[in-house]
């Protein structure tokens, strides 16, 4: 039986969420879709071992004024890569699919949202097409050395020689233990932070083949050091507007990490947020949506009025 046609949205329906998959290249991506298709764009990119879904309360409250866009990354949520293809993992070849992704949806001009292994991403499309980044928000996104705490340890060691041995000592990172670990270490309250966060993504990190995955991503996190040089240089040539907003607790990204892009760019806006850690969006969602449409709003210009 089939069901009435849809109805067109209506010219006030600009907060709904639209959920598709684009073709590109072969690869069927899934986002998120929100906001006004005339207003400035947002471009959201999650991290580890999460999906769009991380943003699913933060994209209503943007889409009031902007259009906001957030992919699936390769291996992570809903995004099924072309069968067959020869995809290595690598962050060049996640940067491909998302700047492919961006030229799927016409975003030619955009600001980013950049957290945990999204950041490495966006800073590869910056430091590529600095013409086509209006402005950042880097919630818990390193882009320095000395933001990395000393947990990585064992992942360096990884890096330095990925024998079998050090590849399986970094497989208690998928298990459900870990990832709801990753949610609440720091949080000053947890019960701010629903537990289907980490279920949906414990259920992606248990498909089979995931883990080889996941694995070869962390492998290839050793190229984002080396890009280093390279990010600082784009950020002090183009000096794009930025906020910094970084869960304070945060096991991973420390907060010196955040105050390091003021060394690049004296006029970044760093907020540190008590009492949150690495996932500070799940814990604090409404101040970090308060503070990035102030930060926006002062940077981003509005829609056309027609």
């Amino acid at each position: 039986m089939s069901g009435p046609a849809a109805a067109s949205p209506r010219a006030n329906d600009t907060t709904t969420v639209r959920h598709a998959f684009v073709d590109v290249d072969g690869h069927r991506v899934f986002y998120r879709e929100a906001g006004p298709a005339n207003a400035p764009a947002i471009l959201l990119l999650h991290g580890f071992p999460t999906s769009s879904h991380l943003f699913r309360d933060l994209i209503p409250k943007l889409a009031t004024r902007y259009h906001v866009v957030a992919p699936d990354l390769p291996g992570f949520g809903l995004t099924e890569l072309k069968a067959g293809t020869s995809f290595g993992y690598t962050f060049d070849e996640l940067t491909a699919v998302v700047d492919g992704f961006t030229a799927a949806k016409h975003l030619t001009r955009y600001a980013m949202y950049v957290f945990d292994i999204g950041a490495p991403i966006g800073w590869r499309l910056a430091v590529a097409h600095p013409e086509r980044i209006t402005a950042i928000v880097s919630q818990n996104g390193n882009g320095y050395e000395e933001g990395l705490s000393p947990g990585w340890a064992p992942m360096r060691a990884f890096w330095a020689d990925p024998s079998p041995a050090n590849r399986d000592g970094l497989r208690k990172l998928f298990t459900l233990e870990t990832t709801t670990w990753q949610y609440l270490a720091g949080v000053k309250e947890p019960a701010r932070i629903a537990p289907d966060r980490w279920l949906l993504d414990q259920f992606f990190l248990d498909r089979p083949g995931q883990q080889d995955i996941q694995l070869a991503i962390l492998l290839d996190y050793r190229t984002n050091l080396a890009q280093y040089d390279a990010l600082h240089a784009y950020f002090r040539r183009h000096r794009p507007p930025l906020l910094a907003v970084w869960g304070a607790n945060d096991p991973f990204f420390v907060p010196a990490g955040a105050r390091a892009f003021q060394r690049d760019m004296p006029r970044a806006e760093v907020h540190l947020i008590d009492g949150a850690g690495h996932f500070a969006l799940a814990s604090h969602g409404d101040e970090i949506a308060a503070r990035m449409l102030d930060f926006l709003g002062r940077h981003l210009r509005p829609p056309a009025s027609r």
